[in-house]
């Protein structure tokens, strides 16, 4: 599942999400890290403001983080 991928592409934060859910930071993260339920789910694409589909949809990527600086890194593909 892709719940950070997701709440990062939204600009969002844990803390804002949890927030918005009025549940605290560790108990969002302990739903992200565990197996949560579809009622969870639900509750964090709302707060998120996305489809719980989003979370399991991998997107393909031609670009890299570094582990290092954090900088997006762009990568060419040989044909």
């Amino acid at each position: 599942m892709n719940i950070k991928e997701v709440i990062k592409r939204k600009g969002l934060t844990i803390n804002e999400v949890a927030d918005n859910m009025n549940i605290s930071r560790v108990g969002l993260s302990q739903h992200i890290n565990g197996n949560p339920s579809v009622e969870v789910l639900e509750r964090i694409a709302l707060a998120i403001g996305c489809e719980v589909g989003d979370f399991f949809i991998k997107e393909e990527t031609t670009s890299l983080t570094c582990p290092n600086c954090g900088k997006e890194l762009e990568l060419k593909i040989k044909e």
